[in-house]
């Protein structure tokens, strides 16, 4: 229950799905959670229900991709809880589907500012409260697709191998401030963005679980309970690596 008892968490994109089980694990665990969404109906719902069970939490309407306004959150958030000690960068959006010769730059550019952009922006502001605490754990969320390739979604697939590389970048940069990065490689996890690129795509649950070893989909708590392991001092000797926990898919 105490695993990351008085640290104080950001996780982006943590109204639903991944970030939502992050949010409700690192609480659990005795962290003060800030929760980062553009979905404000459900994030001040997350937010409510964390506090209604004891622990400190709040929401902040912020989109990742605005500069201006992640700083502003990230330093409310810093106020509010007394400091930074781990920030989950797990907003993202899969973008469109239209393959290399078929998309658009504004297509291409707005999963780019989503998904790396805002780890840039979210890390970037959130470090110097980090070097300030003198610790700090970045958890970046890639996806197996940051590991290998697949005949699809390319704005996507680029924007998560970014993220693998940045998360190894930063983590060399800042081990002398005692910061770890690590990034997490999900496969595929019944969450609404799967949920809606399935149905676009006319995939079915079952088919895309078969792909996987393990002969399943994943669930969130899969991926939080990892998050969870890196935001912890159990992790302490862990940075620049990757975390993959995918069924087995990337071990083909």
């Amino acid at each position: 229950m105490d695993r990351v008892k008085g640290k104080s968490c950001i996780v982006t994109g943590a109204a639903l799905g991944i970030g939502r089980a992050c949010a409700e694990r690192l609480a659990e665990e005795g962290g003060a959670v800030a929760i980062f969404d553009l979905h404000d109906t459900e994030g001040e719902a997350v937010a409510a229900a964390l506090r209604a069970k004891g622990a400190r939490a709040r929401y902040w309407h912020v989109d990742v991709a605005d500069e201006a306004a992640v700083k502003k959150a990230v330093d409310e958030a810093a106020a509010e809880f007394g400091g930074l000690h781990v920030l989950v960068n797990n907003a993202g959006i899969s973008g469109s589907t239209k393959l290399t010769h078929e998309i658009t730059e504004a297509e291409w550019d707005r999963v780019q500012a989503v998904n790396v952009k805002g780890v840039l922006f979210c890390s970037k502001h959130t470090i110097p409260h980090m070097k300030a605490a003198g610790h700090g754990s970045i958890i970046n969320l890639s996806s197996i697709y940051g590991l290998v390739g697949a005949p699809d979604v390319p704005a996507y697939h680029a924007s998560k191998g970014a993220v693998r590389l940045m998360s190894k970048t930063d983590a060399m940069c800042y081990a002398a401030d005692r910061i770890r990065v690590n990034s997490v490689h999900p496969g595929f996890i019944w969450t609404p963005m799967v949920e809606g690129h399935l149905k676009a795509s006319g995939a079915t649950r079952e088919g895309v679980g078969s792909l996987h070893p393990l002969g399943h989909m994943g669930d969130v708590d899969d991926i939080a309970w990892g998050v969870v392991y890196l935001a912890s001092d159990e992790s302490k000797f862990v940075t620049g690596a990757e975390l993959a926990i995918d069924g087995g898919y990337t071990a083909h």
